[in-house]
């Protein structure tokens, strides 16, 4: 049934969000933020001013909401293939392969769909993990209601282009590689195992952060803009200005913790998805 699919989806996401989130914090900082030297100089700053806790800020909503937004992406990219190849899957067993292109324009289908639900989403957590302090947010639900007086429905937007021109590609990089590894890790004609799903996965988030990495960089200074962080007009002036100031070198700020982040929490959250479709379909069978 197609909304299994968005049922793993949701709970895969959310164990893979639990796993990742302090790399994420760093990340987020380093990128938004021109304080920080390196990966090391902000994990020491933000432990020696915050403690542990420094590095889990946000993380409760996006917990909450990466089940949302996993979910749409892992439905829509499941019942895409299955339109374009013009078959029903079990347990990701097709009868007729999909050919890369398929597998492409499904990953960019499902980005496209997840980039309006994840956009305000992406901009509170980004805000919450920004601030050294709570002086400002005192929470996700105190961060929407300061940007909706600030900046009206649309400030839950800021970002969003920025967010769409990242995830609508980088969604088709994302399923590709994954497909293709997990297919040459597995023999003819049986399942993929835990060791082949784990590797897949792993490697589809590092080769997919390793093409979002310019524009997420770009997506984090202006959601971060007019909150603390510097102030941006939009997509091409921040990065005019970053270019001016950092050099070329800005827009590859966080690859290393994103590439570092991205192995583990993406192999756990294929193998949840993979390991949670084949239970689905093994009760309704």
């Amino acid at each position: 049934m197609p909304f299994l699919e968005f049922i793993a989806g949701s709970l895969s996401g959310a164990v893979g969000t639990a796993v990742g989130h302090p790399l994420d914090t760093v990340k987020v900082r380093l990128q938004a933020q021109s304080e920080y030297k390196g990966m090391l100089h902000c994990m020491s700053k933000t432990y020696s001013r915050e403690g542990l806790r420094g590095f889990f800020k946000g993380m409760a909503f996006p917990l909450l909401t990466t089940g949302l937004i996993n979910s749409v992406t892992f439905g829509c990219y499941s019942n895409a293939l299955d339109y374009l190849t013009q078959s029903r899957r079990s347990g990701h067993s097709q009868s007729q392969p999909a050919s890369a292109a398929q597998v492409f324009a499904a990953g960019c289908f499902s980005g496209l769909m997840q980039v309006s639900v994840c956009a305000p989403i992406d901009l509170v957590k980004v805000r919450l993990q920004g601030q050294k302090t709570a002086e400002r947010y005192r929470g996700p639900v105190h961060c929407v209601a300061v940007i909706l007086k600030e900046d009206g429905a649309r400030g839950l937007f800021r970002g969003g282009a920025a967010l769409a021109l990242r995830d609508v590609p980088c969604y088709g990089l994302y399923f590709l590689p994954y497909e293709l590894t997990r297919n040459a890790l597995t023999e003819t004609g049986k399942q993929p195992g835990t060791f082949a799903i784990l590797m897949a996965g792993g490697l589809a988030g590092v080769v997919t952060w390793c093409f979002a990495t310019p524009m997420d960089v770009v997506k984090s200074r202006l959601q971060m803009s007019g909150a603390g962080g510097r102030e941006y007009n939009g997509i091409l002036h921040c990065m005019r200005l970053s270019v001016r100031e950092e050099g070329g070198r800005v827009f590859f700020k966080g690859l290393l913790l994103n590439s570092m982040r991205a192995f583990p929490v993406n192999a756990v959250t294929f193998l949840g998805y993979e390991s949670l479709m084949k239970l689905f379909f093994s009760m309704s069978g």
